[in-house]
């Protein structure tokens, strides 16, 4: 059975337009027959990066500090396909993605091999490496801000021995959580589209070009979209 593990980086964990987009990609993995795991890094104790190495040189694997890393690090290797959630923030992942990631170095080996374009990165540790899926939303509309963690992940695939086997990037997140009227068929639709690219990463690996097209489009036009943003901003400030 093929097993798949997100880590969420959303502070807001289960309240988050990350998890709405989670939810509805893990249902679809479900009913084609995956394990699934939804793990929110928020709950999680992570302590920061030292760069002290030791988890390369005293304790190989390992990395010194007594906190739920490890055990992540072990849900990680031992899953099939790994989902990297969270909210843009300033054009890049969430602080608490990149902590996440920061401590992730005890998977590698320290040293040194060339890839197959001739570039330097560090050995395998394991056998195997997870194929990575990437979910991310942003409060503006574009699906354009989403950039450069399309080519910080490819970067991440090599040095991880992996490869991005799917990208769903929904701008205009915000309206993932309201509850107005005439938007709820609009955003059930979207809903329907998640569950079908779990659906297809489990049985494909892939998700189709149909499915790609369909995730890329706006749910509500990007001048209707700024217009209830500033709205609703109105409202709060006044």
């Amino acid at each position: 059975m093929m097993k798949i593990t997100v880590f969420n980086g959303s502070p807001r964990g289960e309240k988050s337009n990350t998890h709405f987009m989670v939810k509805e990609f893990l249902s679809g993995a479900q009913s084609a027959g995956a394990e699934t795991e939804n793990i929110f890094l928020i709950k999680q104790k992570i302590g920061l990066c030292m760069g002290c190495f030791d988890c390369w040189t005293k304790t190989p694997g390992v990395c010194i500090q007594k906190d739920d890393m490890q055990k992540l690090l072990e849900k990680f290797i031992s899953s099939d396909i790994v989902v990297f959630a969270f909210p843009l923030y300033v054009d890049n992942v969430s602080g608490l993605m990149k902590l996440f990631m920061d401590r992730m170095i005890p998977i590698l080996d320290p040293h040194f091999e060339l890839d197959e374009n001739g570039e330097v990165y560090h050995k395998k540790r394991y056998g195997k490496y997870p194929l990575i899926v990437v979910i991310s939303n942003c409060g503006f509309p574009e699906q354009t801000n989403f950039q450069v963690v399309h080519l910080l992940f490819k970067r991440i695939a090599r040095n991880m021995h992996s490869k991005v086997i799917a990208e769903i990037y929904r701008g205009g997140g915000e309206i993932l959580h309201n509850d107005i009227v005439f938007l709820k068929p609009l955003i059930n639709k979207y809903k329907k589209i998640l569950r079908k690219a779990g659906t297809e990463i489990v049985s494909r690996l892939q998700l189709s070009e149909k499915t790609v097209a369909e995730l890329e489009k706006p749910i509500i036009l990007h001048k209707h979209y700024i217009k209830g943003g500033n709205r609703h901003w109105d409202k709060l400030l006044s």
